[in-house]
């Protein structure tokens, strides 16, 4: 069964965004990118400009920078040339003149202010979008009846080997926080229910670092297994999760308490670890069987990142 029309021209845009993530280390001309939509070249910049709100270009700019400045973040033997160079800049000189203009200062200056062995143990202020974007909630430290805080549990990090995973999933644009359980419950939920896929596994996708990339342009999937013949509609589209070695970190808690748990797994377990990120994308798996409280909102999941060698 072929899609409906809008899933359609969104599965065509998301290809093109796709593109241009996997393929940041060198040019990308309107051509090529149209060619991937099965576009007119002539319409598809003003057709991408007012599917994503800016311009091709701009897009593409944004990107480079915005995938430069997460790789500085989380893989500490990168140089800084070496970053310039993965996402399509010729020369380090240039490199620092574009990141300095996005984001205020130099890529080794940037670099040292987000070093993710020097995160604080809990963000201060609950309203505060959280720094790695893959949290729903304001973060807060287990406490005592007395307000003292809680002494922290021992982390039981397991490496695993995931198999590929087809999903279905649709995609958010904007600030995370409160905002993404309401998209899960008023959007998400209801297809699950009418495509009758809670058998599924669960998982949510948050591309972006609200630190690196605005609020407002900041991506979310919400996911749901499904069958490899599946077609989505609605809007929904289907992608295959990446296979590969991830470190998992079972959670068991309140939705405001998951946040500290991926603190703590990239700024305690991960740098001595002997592994870094890679550039799969890190997740929440939420297996069918996992348990989640109706009366305290209490749940499982996994925490999964993706590595590789240091």
């Amino acid at each position: 069964m072929p899609r409906d029309s809008r899933s359609e021209y969104e599965w065509r845009m998301h290809k093109v965004v796709t593109h241009i993530d996997d393929h940041l280390e060198r040019p990308l001309d309107l051509a090529e990118l149209a060619d991937v939509a099965h576009f007119s070249a002539f319409h598809f910049h003003r057709l991408f400009a007012a599917w994503a709100g800016e311009t091709l270009g701009d897009y593409v700019r944004r990107r480079r920078l915005e995938v430069a400045a997460l790789r500085l973040a989380t893989q500490p033997r990168l140089s800084v040339l070496e970053a310039a160079v993965s996402v399509g800049f010729g020369s380090g000189e240039a490199f620092s003149r574009a990141f300095r203009a996005r984001f205020g200062s130099a890529p080794s200056s940037w670099r040292a202010a987000h070093d993710w062995s020097l995160l604080p143990e809990a963000n201060s202020n609950p309203d505060q979008i959280e720094r790695h974007g893959f949290t729903k909630n304001g973060p807060g430290p287990r406490r005592d009846p007395d307000g003292a805080a809680s002494p922290e549990l021992p982390m039981n990090v397991e490496l695993i080997i995931r198999p590929p995973v087809t999903i279905a999933y649709l995609r958010y644009v904007g600030p995370f926080g409160a905002p993404v359980g309401a998209f899960w419950g008023e959007q998400v939920a209801p297809w699950i229910t009418r495509h009758r896929l809670w058998s599924g596994a669960r998982y949510g996708i948050s591309h972006d670092d609200p630190s690196i990339t605005p609020p407002e342009q900041s991506r979310y999937d919400a996911c749901v297994e499904v069958p490899e013949d599946f077609v989505p509609d609605a809007g929904f589209q289907k992608t295959v999760l990446p296979g590969g070695r991830y470190a998992a970190l079972r959670f068991h808690g309140l939705p405001a308490e998951i946040n500290t748990a991926w603190t703590r797994l990239l700024r305690d377990w991960l740098p001595g670890s002997g592994f870094q990120f890679d550039n799969r994308p890190a997740f929440e798996h939420y297996a069918a069987s996992y348990a989640y409280d109706d009366n305290t909102h209490a749940f499982e999941c996994d925490i999964c990142i993706p590595i590789a060698p240091l």
